[in-house]
């Protein structure tokens, strides 16, 4: 079912023009992204969608009982309720209804509406028929369903007034009131900002198991890859859609684009061969009517524009002064607490790094990782335990608050100012490096936006050619061109690094090792994020095997059986997974298979019999193969119902 349609939408800013031609469907449970460069108008045309802003061309289409929930960037609730309060305001019309049904269950005892057979007949058809609206509502669930959304985005005081939050509280607590909402699109701006890891590892299960659609906007590539299944790319002001995650688009962009080229070279030759034969024989009576033939024929050609990629990306890379010694950093039972509290931030903190080590720091927003990172530099000192720095260590640190950054300077001077010997154009270059050319160099820097100051930073690290990057939360603020770009550069770099982030597929594309962070200290894995996540998924098996070891004799049973399950999901999802890389393959071979179709009837090879005879050999091939992928498909189906 169509829930939306966005049809040629046109927006302008002034004269700019922001959005043209955008068309977009918005099918029942379709899991959207919409990506594109910063400032390509991906927030506007949420705005759009939800009805918050105007268009100047197009139409939306949609049918009339199609409800909206619209979660801007940053947006937080300002209230005076508790959050238990606000939370249960959503369902204030339930609340009515329940208030309704406990009246008229005073009314049925009352004895004289008793004697009045025809009365009391009536108000119990109308009592069934509220109860059973009632129930259909989901008066029976709301409140558990409010206590689920709570849990799960962290509020465990479920009676604390919201103007006591934090701004990302407020703004976590909005995205709570949104989902408990439940509309048939879900419309979300940014949804994992102010979210830590667990936090969103719950949010991609819920939305996988929404009954509506949503359409996301997020800068997380982790968090796309498990959530979405169509990808709507704002490029050149237009949409171009892709089916599957933002993976599959970025393979599938990568092949568009290669296609293109060569599509557009071939044309260009083909133009030019035209152009050189009417040139030569235009004048010549015996080759002029073909020449005149070739004319029309180029007149007639539909020219191809040059194949572009509008997204640009900085460019640089990390290299480092001298090298450290082989031990770079120790710390010893470290803890950490500030002078007006009693209590800990952390405590226990012991960590060895080594030369080469690239350690990614996580743990629950509030444990105290970036007071870590403070402690290690020096502007902070540990209220008990010991930091030690190894030999010719050099340490390079990337503030997430960017308060190394000047109020008072030009983005030119910013770095200028700390590399004075040299060259004006040299520095020019580093800048020009991470997209700031002519006029942008200029710009005093309490004016550039959250991705500009972030690359600013960069640059300033990048010249510092320090052999251990201590990194909070570098991908913040950067588009997704520019995060690739920072993990390449990364990749390359010959010192240690040692960072925290929130962005799971920068940890596990960056990190050889994992330290988490807990209340009672820190532990280390080592492997990249998805190891440390196995190795949690074992820790957690293994905690429920104790506690069933714990329980009395008449429980001993239900061990083996704990065993029988565990080794029967491990299968399912194996089989699950074997599935999902068959529907892969499967949609791939289909999508080939269509486009040698397509190629057969185009007039260019009408009378190419090598290629029409290549393309039908080869889709005789993967017809073969997707026979045997369907097969197995099935089979495995069979398997997977059965079990």
């Amino acid at each position: 079912m169509i829930l939306m349609q966005v049809n040629h939408i046109e927006k302008y800013f002034g004269a700019d023009l922001i959005l043209s031609n955008i068309k977009l469907e918005v099918h029942s449970q379709d899991r959207i992204a919409i990506v594109g460069r910063n400032g390509a108008g991906k927030s506007t045309l949420l705005k759009i969608m939800a009805g918050d802003m105007s268009y100047d061309g197009g139409e939306i289409l949609q049918p009339r009982d199609t409800t909206l929930g619209y979660l801007a960037q940053n947006t937080g609730l300002e209230s005076s309720l508790t959050i238990w309060e606000e939370m249960e305001s959503v369902f204030s019309h339930l609340k009515k209804m329940e208030k309704t049904i406990r009246e008229i269950e005073l009314k049925m005892g009352d004895p004289d509406l008793i004697q009045d057979e025809t009365a009391y007949q009536q108000l119990l058809a109308d009592y069934d028929q509220k109860q059973e609206e009632f129930k259909r509502m989901g008066g029976f669930e709301y409140e558990a369903d409010i206590k689920s959304i709570l849990t799960g985005l962290k509020f465990h005081n479920v009676n604390t007034p919201i103007n006591t939050l934090s701004g990302g509280q407020k703004t976590r607590l909005a995205l709570g009131k949104l989902l408990l909402s439940k509309p048939d699109i879900l419309i979300l701006d940014e949804p994992t900002n102010h979210l830590d890891i667990g936090t969103l590892d719950w949010l991609e299960q819920y939305l996988q198991g929404y009954q509506g659609a949503v359409v996301i906007v997020s800068h997380d590539r982790y968090f796309l890859d498990k959530t979405v299944n169509v990808v709507y790319e704002i490029s050149f002001q237009t949409s171009k859609k892709y089916n599957g995650n933002y993976s599959d688009y970025l393979v599938q962009k990568a092949e568009d684009y290669e296609q293109n080229v060569k599509q557009y070279e071939k044309q260009q030759s083909e133009v030019k061969k035209l152009e050189e034969f009417i040139q030569k024989n235009i004048v010549r009576a015996s080759t002029t009517k073909r020449a005149q033939s070739r004319r029309k024929k180029l007149e007639k050609m539909e020219l191809m524009d040059k194949p572009m990629l509008e997204n640009q990306s900085a460019k640089f890379s990390f290299d480092i002064n001298r090298q450290s010694g082989n031990d770079v950093l120790k710390i010893n039972d470290v803890s950490f607490r500030y002078p007006s509290t009693d209590d800990d931030i952390f405590q226990h903190v012991n960590l060895m790094i080594h030369r080469g080590d690239r350690i990614g720091l996580v743990g629950p927003n509030g444990i105290g990782k970036s007071t870590l990172l403070k402690t290690i530099i020096g502007s902070l000192k540990p209220s008990h335990g010991s930091i030690q720095h190894g030999t010719n260590v050099q340490i390079g640190y990337y503030d997430q608050e960017q308060t190394n950054l000047s109020n008072d300077k030009t983005v030119l001077h910013e770095l200028w100012d700390e590399y004075p010997s040299k060259p004006e154009k040299e520095i020019r270059t580093v800048l020009g490096n991470f997209l700031f050319s002519g006029d942008d160099v200029l710009k005093p820097v309490p004016s550039l936006s959250g991705g500009e100051k972030a690359r600013l930073v960069l640059a300033k690290l990048m010249l510092q050619k320090a052999n251990f990057l201590i990194m909070d939360e570098p991908t913040n603020h950067l588009d997704l061109d520019s995060k690739e770009v920072l993990e390449s550069a990364l990749a390359d770099f010959p010192g240690t690094i040692l960072f925290v982030s929130h962005d799971r597929y920068f940890i596990n594309r960056i990190a050889t090792t994992i330290v988490e962070m807990s209340k009672t200290g820190t532990q280390v894995y080592l492997g990249d994020y998805d190891y440390y996540l196995s190795k949690k998924q074992e820790e957690k098996e293994i905690q429920e095997l104790n506690a069933l070891e714990n329980k009395p004799q008449e429980v001993q049973e239900d061990k083996h059986q704990f065993f029988q399950d565990k080794a029967q999901k491990r299968e399912l999802r194996k089989i699950q997974r074997r599935i999902d890389e068959l529907e892969k393959q499967i949609q791939e071979i289909e999508e080939k298979m269509e486009a040698n179709e397509q190629d057969m009837i185009k007039p260019e090879f009408l009378n190419d019999h090598e290629k029409l005879q290549e393309l039908t050999k080869e889709n005789e091939h993967l017809s073969s193969q997707l026979e045997e992928f369907l097969e197995e498909w099935t089979e495995l189906q069979e398997e997977l119902t059965t079990d």
